[in-house]
């Protein structure tokens, strides 16, 4: 078989095609470079003696609220002061549950004005990865956190709160 010079361009793109792999129709999946984005903020919610499992989000930097509600947390206020205070997360303590805490009364949290000094939500902020965590000097309804900051709501039973364990 004789090859016109005119001919080998087009046998070069011939082979070369048949070397390039072909992308999939639908690729609904992450690229490695979004699977590896880090969160801008880090979203977690401790139950405490609430028996639920630990959540832990990410969220986008801004309105510390907006965050929350967009990681597919929601939140509850109380009557008396909104959003500044935390009476329920994802429902919990339920409008219908009994809080037992050992030496202290059964209670039903109403959310009307502050939570019961034993048992409420605390809200807790981390600078960094690498920070300690702090307890929040406002409320979920005005607290702005930055790319890298972290939030953590955790049910806090007995006078003194502890951070999240992550």
């Amino acid at each position: 078989m004789k090859l016109t010079f005119a001919a080998i361009p087009l046998l070069v793109v011939i082979a070369l095609a048949g070397c390039a792999t072909a992308a999939p129709a639908d690729s609904s999946s992450p690229t490695a470079a979004e699977s590896a984005a880090p969160c801008e903020v880090s979203i977690v919610v401790d139950f405490g003696v609430l028996d639920a499992p630990q959540i832990e989000e990410c969220g986008a930097a801004g309105a510390a609220a907006d965050a929350v509600e967009a990681a597919g947390i929601t939140t509850e206020g109380t009557v008396d002061f909104g959003d500044q205070v935390v009476c329920r997360v994802n429902d919990r303590p339920a409008a219908d549950e009994t809080v037992t805490l050992e030496g202290q009364p059964e209670f039903v949290e109403a959310c009307q004005s502050m939570p019961s000094a034993s048992a409420y939500w605390a809200l807790w902020v981390k600078a960094s990865p690498d920070a300690e965590w702090e307890y929040a000097q406002e409320g979920l309804g005005t607290l702005q956190l930055a790319d890298g900051e972290s939030i953590g709501l955790v049910y806090t039973a007995g006078t003194e709160s502890t951070p999240p364990s992550s």
